[in-house]
């Protein structure tokens, strides 16, 4: 198989003061064109650095990457911007959507960026919206629209420009479990009928079993790389370090939720909304280990 997308010894520190923290250490991975792929590890393993080198975001302090077949690795920033504009499109768990435009401008805003023709535009976001199901919500804000619809309309704007890679970092991670399994759906859908190579990080092992493979990332390191149909007790194993993985990050998001509250940074309807959804995740991932006896 032809790699779509690959990295070779990926190496990336941060300097943070006097401390040299290193995200990635020689990681190598590939992915095959047309396949949906799943990278889970805990909170600090390398997994949204990893994505936001792929995506053109940062560079790699040293290491190759590949990305549609081309070395990204020396790209000036002119080059990655085009690489972001109209071969990886970006969804992330913080949506970049702009509150002040409606859900058609901001999936029209990646098309003005490229000098799209405003009638193309116009079939083009109209019809990425009724594909997301938003077709009678396209000239809602933002603040009209709930998490979920949110989430597609940033998922309709990462496809404007029809980039035949798209990047999810924790795309469902601040929804309720409904809601989350149906952007997953979508992404599967994306991936099945549109064709797309999609790379998702998740801290779900719900998701990571719909996926072709699913990559574990420790450290900077790949831990393994697994496909869902293996060994049932490999898998449990895995989908348990999953769940205590993500068990143990619930406790810090509701406390980094209580202080974002008391500082005045989110708003009432906002905190209700994050802290009921990570409250029915932590009980969702507590009675999951109780039933595997953990």
């Amino acid at each position: 198989m032809v790699s779509y997308i690959e990295t070779r010894d990926l190496v990336k520190v941060y300097q943070l003061g006097d401390v040299e923290v290193q995200a990635l250490r020689g990681l190598s991975m590939k992915v095959v064109k047309g396949e949906i792929i799943s990278i889970v590890g805990p909170s600090g393993s390398g997994k949204t650095t990893l994505l936001n080198i792929i995506g053109g975001l940062t560079y790699a302090t040293a290491g190759k990457s590949w990305v549609a077949g081309e070395d990204i690795s020396s790209s000036s920033p002119a080059q990655l911007g085009a690489l972001r504009q109209t071969v990886v499109g970006h969804i992330f768990q913080t949506l970049n959507l702009i509150p002040t435009l409606t859900a058609y401008e901001n999936v029209e805003l990646p098309m003005l960026a490229i000098d799209s023709p405003k009638d193309e535009r116009k079939k083009r976001v109209t019809d990425l919206l009724n594909q997301v199901g938003l077709g009678l919500r396209m000239n809602h804000k933002p603040d009209e629209l709930s998490g979920g619809e949110k989430q597609r309309v940033a998922i309709a704007a990462a496809l404007a420009n029809d980039p035949p890679i798209l990047i999810c970092d924790e795309p469902t991670g601040d929804l309720d479990t409904d809601t989350g399994a149906k952007i997953v759906e979508f992404l599967i859908s994306v991936n099945t009928d549109m064709g797309k190579t999609v790379l998702i990080v998740t801290h779900d092992p719900a998701i990571a079993r719909q996926t072709d493979r699913i990559y574990r990332i420790m450290d900077g390191r790949i831990l393994s790389v697994q496909r869902p149909s293996e060994s049932e007790e490999a898998g449990a194993e895995m989908r348990i370090q999953m769940y205590k993985d993500r068990l143990a990050e619930t406790a810090q998001e509701l406390e980094d939720l209580q202080k974002a509250y008391n500082e005045q940074r989110i708003t009432p309807g906002t905190f209700a909304e994050r802290w009921h959804n990570t409250q029915q995740t932590k009980r969702f991932l507590e009675e999951e280990l109780h039933r595997m006896g953990v």
